[in-house]
């Protein structure tokens, strides 16, 4: 893959206040769109904030939601975009808008619903079946939603196994001591194992009791991490893929009843034919006592 860029947009949407998180939206794409990017991805339910709760039990919220997807689709450019928001439809689904040129060009919905600990996912959505792989750029890139990572067994592996050459996750992670280091060791395992980069972008704030530390971040195929962004703030990270970075030892499609991967071509040459340079950033993650 030659010349993808890719940018995170680490952001702090407010539960409800459409009108807020589609300003930050809009105003994440232009900033992606300054500095080049062929994709921005925002985290997982960026539009409605999270966790919206019993608020999903509303038909005007969830009509709210939509709207303000629809608005910001309208203004989206050459950069595309990974957007999380509620698809309301035949059912209720925790998904990802893949948004270019002024369009919804594709969608995503979680498969694995957490219901542990403070995630409450099967009471209020229905898990997706389908999968996905997008040509952006030219690239194959696979999405995920926060729990699917999470698992060997979630839609990223067989993303790979078709052709992938990154996989980007959008994340609502909560935040506990340690959590920063545990994620990354879970996602580098996933990196190595599947011979592919993976980002991983997560929000940023706090919802009644839950805090959102950031510190979105980016594994290359051998499970290293070479980006990484603040944490307890919002920030935009980017960073450069290199040419033919995750082909070496390529995961192989299985027979093993996967799912067959469904292909959308999104776009197939790079989103601008000069960019600005850039410098990777890699914050250096906080010790225990500073992240408490």
């Amino acid at each position: 893959m030659e010349g993808f860029r890719l940018a995170l947009a680490q952001i702090n949407s407010t539960v409800g206040d459409f009108e807020a998180n589609g300003d930050k939206l809009l105003h994440g794409i232009r900033q992606a769109e300054a500095l080049g990017a062929d994709l921005v991805a925002f985290p997982e339910l960026a539009i409605t904030g999270y966790p919206p709760e019993d608020l999903l039990l509303k038909s005007s919220f969830l009509a709210a939601n939509m709207s303000t997807l629809e608005t910001v689709a309208a203004q989206c450019g050459s950069t595309a975009a990974v957007v999380g928001y509620v698809e309301s439809s035949d059912d209720v689904f925790n998904s990802a808008a893949v948004l270019h040129q002024g369009k919804v060009v594709g969608v995503f919905r979680k498969h694995l619903l957490p219901d542990y600990g403070v995630f409450d996912g099967e009471r209020y959505f229905k898990a997706g079946s389908r999968n996905f792989v997008f040509v952006i750029a030219g690239v194959k890139v696979g999405i995920s939603i926060c729990e699917d990572i999470w698992h060997a067994h979630g839609p990223a592996g067989a993303q790979v196994g078709a052709g992938a050459d990154l996989v980007v996750s959008i994340n609502a992670s909560p935040y506990h001591a340690g959590k920063q280091a545990q994620r990354e060791r879970m996602i580098a395992k996933r990196a190595a194992d599947n011979h592919a980069w993976i980002a991983y972008v997560n929000c940023v704030g706090g919802q009644d009791e839950l805090v959102f530390d950031g510190g979105s971040f980016v594994c290359d195929a051998s499970g290293e991490v070479v980006a990484r962004a603040r944490q307890f703030g919002e920030d935009m990270l980017v960073v450069d893929v290199p040419p033919s970075a995750a082909t070496k030892g390529k995961r192989k499609s299985s027979s093993r009843g996967e799912q067959p991967i469904n292909v959308v071509e999104v776009s197939v040459k790079p989103a601008y034919a000069e960019r600005p340079p850039i410098e990777t950033t890699i914050v250096e993650p906080l010790d225990r006592p500073a992240e408490i």
